[in-house]
Parts: C-alpha cells; sequence; structure tokens
C-alpha cells in the first residue's frame, strides 16, 4: 500500500492577497475581514483583515479558545501539522459581511468567532431578506 501525502490548499488566492495588502496600507482601519482560516480537527479560527507589506504578518481577530484581535503569521499557520495529515484550511464558502469590530463583539459575547459568524450571516440574511 502506498502513502499520499496531501498537499494543503494555498491559505490566500490572488485576489485575497492583493485586498488583503490593500487594506493594510490604510491601517487602523475597521475593515471587513477578507479571509477566514480554520483548524479542521480542533479548536482555531482565524480571520485575516489586513497584511504587511512583508507578506506573512496578517492582522484580524483570532480565537484558539479566547476570541481577540491581534497578529498571526500566515507563515505559522501553513507550516501547522495538525492530526491525520491535515493542516489549517482556508474556509472558501466565508463572505465577511461586517467591519471586523462588529466579529469582535460578537466573538466576545458568544465565546467564539465560530458563532459570532452565525449570528451576524443570519443578522444580514434577515436583513437583506427586509429590503426585498
Amino acid at each position: 500500500m502506498t502513502e499520499t501525502t496531501q498537499t494543503p490548499m494555498p491559505l490566500l488566492t490572488p485576489d485575497q492577497r492583493d485586498q488583503l495588502l490593500a487594506n493594510g496600507r490604510q491601517p487602523g482601519g475597521d475593515h471587513v475581514p477578507v479571509v477566514k482560516f480554520f483548524n479542521p480537527v480542533g479548536v482555531g479560527t482565524w480571520l485575516a483583515t489586513e497584511l504587511d507589506a512583508d507578506n506573512d504578518t496578517c492582522s484580524g481577530l483570532a480565537d484558539l479558545g479566547f476570541p481577540e484581535i491581534g497578529s498571526f503569521s500566515l507563515e505559522e499557520l501553513a507550516a501547522l501539522e495538525l492530526p491525520f495529515g491535515m493542516h489549517i484550511e482556508r474556509d472558501v464558502f466565508f463572505t465577511g459581511a461586517f467591519p471586523i469590530s462588529a466579529y469582535a463583539e460578537a466573538a466576545r459575547e458568544t465565546g467564539s468567532i465560530t458563532t459570532a459568524i452565525r449570528i451576524l450571516s443570519n443578522a444580514a440574511r434577515a436583513q437583506h431578506g427586509e429590503r426585498t
């Protein structure tokens, strides 16, 4: 039996990288998250809003058991070796709808980014439904 090595999905698409870099050139803004990363086998969710010119340091909201605004390294996320040959993944279905401050507030109130996303997504759908 041969063992296959799974190649992880790139953490960022070129468009996401461009948007994060553009946001990074406008620091201090309350940007809408561009991308969500998550640990598929455990704790860990990250929402990225900005990327520094070093192409490694992201700013955003991280949740490793307690949600907090800060910075994190793409290189470190990509290098994490998880059980079962898994890696940190990019949520291909995530689309930010609110500024990062809204996600941070909801995450602090609910205790997790995942729950905050669900609540804010439901609010956005309800808001959209009222307009149509």
